[in-house]
């Protein structure tokens, strides 16, 4: 039987100050647990210096721990995973953010319980057990307790969390849940959950603590909020 290797796709877009920190912490965690992982950090044309950063960290890490697997442009996050999983030599594909919000401390977590119950994706859940999220004006908790409410109402999922983006993937569940997506943006994390329930894939939870970002800005506005709902209606009628 072969080991199991985990490779984390880290996308990125103006993440300099947050990027140390979250590679800093995948490191620790991965090794204190003795998990075989690579970090694979995708980076589209940060004008800020981000993919710069990246190399310094790969000299600090080694070339078999962080890849890079630069884009030119932005491109989108169903393609920056498509992207990663193309360099990806992992069997397991570990999704989350690298502005922090996502701690990696849950990762050993999210492992441990796709080993005990054989799922196909582990997804971290805000909304069950002692998860949270923390950082956020009433207004942003409102808006994605919203979306999640709506969300289980039209699509009934058999997951409490559909927005979010921490996840742990069965490599080739991974590669047949993109190729059935059609959204972009914040709507993607939902439908890709509605897809596993749609192909009888087993899904996990583990209870995570959100925080919201440390530096930089925050991607979701009010063009996000419409096109979700769009989504969301296009996904009831379809699935």
């Amino acid at each position: 039987m072969t080991a199991n290797k985990y490779s984390i796709l880290l996308p990125t877009y103006n993440e300099r100050e947050n990027l140390p920190i979250i590679i800093w912490l995948i490191v620790k965690y991965m090794q204190e647990a003795n998990i075989d992982y690579e970090v694979i950090v995708i980076d589209d044309g940060s004008p800020d210096g981000t993919l710069d950063v990246a190399k310094e960290l790969q000299k600090i890490y080694g070339e078999n721990r962080i890849l890079l697997r630069p884009r030119a442009a932005k491109l989108g996050l169903g393609t920056a995973y498509i992207h990663g999983i193309e360099h990806a030599n992992g069997n397991f594909i570990i999704i989350m953010d690298a502005d922090l919000s996502h701690h990696p401390k849950f990762i050993p977590q999210f492992i441990a319980l796709q080993q005990s119950g054989k799922y196909d994706v582990v997804s971290g859940t805000r909304y069950q057990g002692d998860g949270g999220v923390y950082g956020w004006d009433f207004k942003r908790k409102l808006i994605s307790r919203g979306a999640n409410f709506l969300s289980q109402l039209l699509l009934r999922p058999n997951a409490s969390d559909l927005t979010g983006s921490f996840r742990l993937y069965k490599k080739d569940v991974l590669k047949e849940l993109i190729s059935r997506c059609k959204s972009k943006g914040y709507v993607f994390q939902m439908e890709m959950i509605v897809r596993a329930r749609q192909l009888n894939y087993t899904v996990g939870e583990v209870p995570i603590s959100f925080v919201d970002r440390v530096y930089g800005q925050s991607k979701l506005g009010g063009s996000e909020i419409v096109q979700f709902a769009k989504n969301l209606l296009y996904l009831f009628a379809t699935t």
